[in-house]
């Protein structure tokens, strides 16, 4: 007997996380939901339920410990829960340079952004394969096109996922499994306030809506597209960096991220 499809959305409680969950059950998926916060996912699970009558799972972790995934994993096999498609939403960065942010945050940075990601992707994906269906949906961000001093991990970790997510999806041509990387510029989220981003001018003028952007990533995984960049300003400033030597785009990032 065939189920209902469901979501795995890491970083649900808020943001683009959230919007996207919204999305998925809009689409007609069940929902695990993923964050710290149990709270603000209590919230949200109640809003699915109430609003899209799908079921909607909480489960809290911490992704930046070591052990979060495996833990995870083990609370998704003791309630039988089969995750259809994964949603590497979590991540987070630090504007400041590399010398003076927090060492331990940098590292949790990677945790999250790479480690968290890669691990949670291996756990999951084989049995996606195996009933060749479902997907991975890996948010990264135009960010991952160019350096960025001043944010000098983050940019790393979102070039990590870009590449990542092509790798994959290139293994898996042939199969019925998605990959596709969602790649958003600036956006109305609390990230900007808490990486540090939020007192810059690209925040302030150029960024897109959280809703949007989840919008234009599920609908761009649900077709199966490789790269989705929401809004034709981040299109733009993607494709722009094709023309320009690596030395002048990162000159020209630091002078934007300067604090």
């Amino acid at each position: 007997m065939d189920t209902q499809p469901n979501a795995l959305v890491t970083g649900a409680s808020s943001g683009i996380g959230r919007e996207i969950a919204k999305q998925f059950a809009s689409e007609g998926y069940d929902l695990i939901l993923v964050a710290r916060r149990e709270e603000k996912l209590r919230e949200l699970a109640s809003e699915i339920e109430s609003i899209h009558a799908r079921n909607a799972t909480v489960l809290t972790c911490d992704l930046s410990q070591p052990q979060a995934v495996d833990g995870l994993c083990d609370q998704l096999q003791q309630q039988s829960l089969q995750v259809d498609t994964l949603v590497n939403n979590a991540g987070f960065g630090a504007l400041g340079r590399f010398s003076e942010l927090s060492a331990d945050r940098q590292t949790d940075m990677v945790m999250v952004n790479v480690v968290a990601l890669t691990r949670l992707t291996r756990m999951l994906l084989p049995s996606m394969i195996q009933r060749n269906r479902g997907g991975v949906l890996n948010v990264g961000s135009i960010a991952a096109h160019q350096a960025g001093p001043n944010m000098a991990v983050y940019y790393a970790t979102k070039a990590y996922v870009l590449s990542f997510t092509e790798g994959l999806r290139e293994e898996l041509s042939g199969t019925a499994v998605h990959v596709t990387c969602l790649e958003p510029g600036p956006t109305e989220t609390g990230f900007g306030e808490d990486s540090g981003m939020g007192k810059l001018d690209m925040f302030s003028s150029a960024a897109m809506s959280a809703e949007d952007v989840a919008r234009a990533g599920v609908r761009g995984y649900l077709k199966n597209e490789d790269v989705v960049i929401p809004g034709w300003m981040n299109r733009l400033m993607v494709t722009s960096t094709g023309f320009l030597p690596r030395s002048a785009t990162r000159k020209l990032v630091g002078k934007m991220q300067s604090a």
